[in-house]
């Protein structure tokens, strides 16, 4: 992170980067024109974040080089902090996000086994991926990066998510009590869905409103949190109501056929 003067922009941050080369993890030389820019405007001054490829003190020296020609009046007491992030520490994160995630996959099989039975708990599990998927583009396509922020939104929208589904998942249930049969399964299902409809809506909408003020207002620092926080609930809420139910409503008529 980098305290450059007032009123620069990322373009011209990304026209310095333009001129200056480094050896990539492959060997290759190449340029950081690519590197991840973000501009942080602060109370103390304006900052930017240079995400690149690791960088050796020679590369690193013709760096500040660069930017002090564009900035004659940038120095080394402007650097406020810099971080080199192996594959090693990356590549511990991944796996952190993917033990937490599997964990907590096989504490909510357990529970919904045993509170409803096995095709909605692995209903629920396989939308529940989806919503982790999408949480990981949304990483991707921003470009934000991989770190504690990234596991907590993921198991965030997992602990949502799956709230969603349960309460739509127990109405099937009750419904199923007073009317077992497989001939009308659609129209109970469907009236399930209904019945949660209302409620799944507006407890999803409460809830953004709350993290969309933190997204829009929360500054640069919550962003990384937030605004995969913010897709996440999105999508937690359509994998709830349009795919749970229909995943496990296609296991149940597979076992039913298989039965026949």
């Amino acid at each position: 992170m980098l305290n450059l003067p007032g009123g620069f922009t990322t373009s011209q941050v990304r026209d310095v980067l333009r001129t200056v080369e480094a050896v990539d993890a492959s060997g290759r030389t190449v340029t950081l024109e690519k590197s991840y820019i973000q501009k942080v405007v602060g109370s103390e001054g304006d900052e930017v974040i240079i995400r690149s490829v690791s960088l050796t003190e020679k590369e690193r020296a013709s760096l500040l080089a660069a930017i002090e020609v564009q900035w004659p009046d940038f120095g080394e007491e402007d650097i406020k902090n810099v971080e080199d992030v192996g594959p090693v520490v990356g590549g511990e994160l991944v796996r952190n996000a993917l033990l937490a995630l599997f964990l907590a996959s096989v504490g909510m099989v357990i529970y919904i086994t045993l509170r409803f039975q096995l095709k909605f708990a692995l209903a629920a599990i396989i939308a529940l991926l989806f919503d982790s998927f999408v949480v990981i583009a949304a990483f991707s396509v921003f470009q934000l990066e991989v770190n504690s922020p990234f596991v907590a939104s993921v198991l965030t929208i997992v602990g949502y998510s799956i709230n969603d589904t349960i309460v739509i998942f127990d109405r099937i249930r009750e419904n199923l009590r007073l009317n077992p049969s497989l001939k009308t399964l659609p129209a109970t299902l469907n009236l399930s869905i209904n019945q949660s409809l209302l409620r799944s809506i507006n407890t999803s909408l409460t809830t953004l409103i709350v993290v969309g003020v933190l997204l829009f207002a929360g500054g640069e620092t919550l962003k990384d949190f937030t605004l995969p926080l913010f897709i996440g609930i999105i999508c937690g809420t359509f994998s709830s109501i349009f795919l749970a139910g229909p995943l496990w409503f296609e296991m149940k008529m597979r076992e039913s056929k298989a039965r026949a």
